[in-house]
């Protein structure tokens, strides 16, 4: 029996090797009560995909760079995982995060317009105005957002009862782990509606997310862009809408593809909508090389752009014509 106690162990800690957590334990503890919605970032992961290389590595940021200097704090480096929760208030998102953070008193103090507030044996840092701040509560564990946000976080810490947040949490741990970036809701999607312009093609998006009850998000960031994209609408009607304006989208974009840049109607082709009755799903998988492309046009250090020719089409007749205005969504 001795001699089978080392095989014993090595079966029982194996499930819990393969077993690992979509949601930080400790950040877990941190999501208020009245949040619907979470959105996470494995930043140890995301920092090793291409496009992040590309996009922040390679990149120079003077006012982050002298942030980082005046505190020894550097977001590129320090932060390992990131949770952001929010309610269906508007500005309700409150940033929860694991890594390293060293920051000192006196490194706070260089900072222009910052106060010291104190709550329960916390130090939160706000603006002028004790609108926003964040909050250092360990060398591996910081919080930022809306003071009031920060203080719900904080009471939801203290009290550890997660009774509140179970379905979400359980939500977001079906989420499989190869997806460095990802976003559930539970309820209504009011959180992505409430943060979307209320003027122009945008304004149509902003009704829809409005009616929607559940949203999924998930991006791999290894090879490319593998994303996809769900939600469930509340009637027939709103998804037909969503599905269809989703698809003219695709479709004009196609179109503003320049004659001399053929190769990007690839990324339009690797998106892809369906509807299942109130359901829809959008998928994109577009290869490393078109996104590279895409960095290179439109990325920081490209310069402006002029705006390209729209692509020419013709109709059965084979006259030359021009696609119609987007009209707006029903209500």
């Amino acid at each position: 029996m001795i001699r089978a106690l080392p095989i014993l162990l090595i079966i029982v800690a194996l499930p819990g090797c393969r077993s690992e957590e979509r949601v930080d334990n400790v950040l877990a503890r941190l999501v208020p009560p009245d949040s619907v919605s979470l959105f996470g970032a494995r930043m140890d992961q995301v920092k090793n995909t291409p496009l992040y290389q590309k996009l922040v590595v390679q990149q120079k940021f003077e006012q982050l760079d002298e942030f980082a200097a005046n505190t020894g704090f550097d977001p590129r480096r320090d932060v390992r995982d990131l949770l952001v929760a929010s309610s269906a208030k508007p500005k309700s998102g409150v940033l929860l995060a694991r890594g390293s953070f060293h920051l000192t008193s006196e490194n706070v103090a260089k900072m222009k317009d910052v106060r010291k507030l104190s709550y329960h044996g916390y130090t939160i840092w706000t603006n002028t105005a004790q609108e926003a701040g964040f909050c250092i509560m360990d060398p591996s564990l910081a919080i930022a957002g809306p003071v009031v946000g920060l203080r719900e976080a904080l009471d939801q810490y203290r009290v550890g009862n997660r009774s509140a947040t179970a379905a979400l949490l359980a939500k977001a741990q079906a989420v499989p782990m190869q997806f460095q970036l990802w976003a559930i809701s539970l309820g209504g999607a009011d959180f992505i509606a409430n943060n979307m312009p209320d003027s122009g093609n945008a304004a149509n998006f902003r009704k829809i997310f409005h009616s929607l009850d559940n949203t999924f998000f998930q991006a791999d960031l290894t090879h490319g862009l593998n994303t996809m994209v769900q939600g469930s609408c509340r009637t027939d009607t709103d998804a037909k809408n969503l599905g269809d304006a989703m698809k003219g989208l695709i479709g004009f974009g196609r179109l503003s593809v320049p004659d001399s840049q053929p190769e990007l109607l690839r990324i339009w082709d690797g998106i892809q909508v369906e509807r299942l009755d109130k359901t829809i799903k959008v998928t994109a998988n577009i290869p490393q090389e078109l996104i590279d492309r895409l960095v290179q046009l439109f990325g920081p250090g490209s310069g402006p752009q002029k705006g390209p020719t729209p692509r020419k089409w013709t109709g059965s007749s084979g006259a030359e014509s021009h696609p119609q205005e987007s009209k707006p969504l029903p209500r």
